[in-house]
């Protein structure tokens, strides 16, 4: 069963880091759209969102845990974009740790949102089965 909750996680993780990073990833280095926190705005994000909805409305993983492995995925693209650039120019990122730290509230608010909603409806669906069963 616990490989079975990895692996959900873990999958909602790399689709979450994927579709916020490739678009993210896409963007010239310098160019006037690969400013923060816009570049990372998008489509992606409702992934992230959904994501920790569909963990917690199935109660797959923890409240905290979703939160966490989904929230990180947002600073762990741009952590990659920064790991990419910097081995191309060394130079290129020298603010690196604001990236990562305007990319955390992003992740986390999004997965947050994400698993509050899907916690409600997961305590909802149990009170009715509960209530149906008396």
């Amino acid at each position: 069963m616990r490989t079975l909750v990895r692996n959900r996680v873990a999958l909602a993780f790399a689709a979450s880091f994927l579709t916020v990073g490739i678009p993210y990833w896409m963007i010239p280095f310098g160019s006037d759209r690969f400013s923060l926190p816009e570049a990372l705005i998008g489509p992606g994000l409702i992934v992230v969102i959904l994501a920790a909805l569909a963990l917690r409305a199935l109660r797959t993983a923890s409240f905290v845990k979703v939160t966490c492995v989904l929230g990180s995925s947002v600073p762990a693209a741009a952590f990659a974009r920064v790991a990419e650039d910097v081995v191309k120019d060394p130079t290129s990122h020298n603010l690196w740790p604001f990236e990562i730290a305007i990319a955390l509230p992003i992740g986390f608010g999004c997965a947050l949102a994400g698993a509050v909603v899907g916690s409600l409806f997961a305590f909802i669906t149990a009170e009715r089965g509960q209530g149906e069963n008396r």
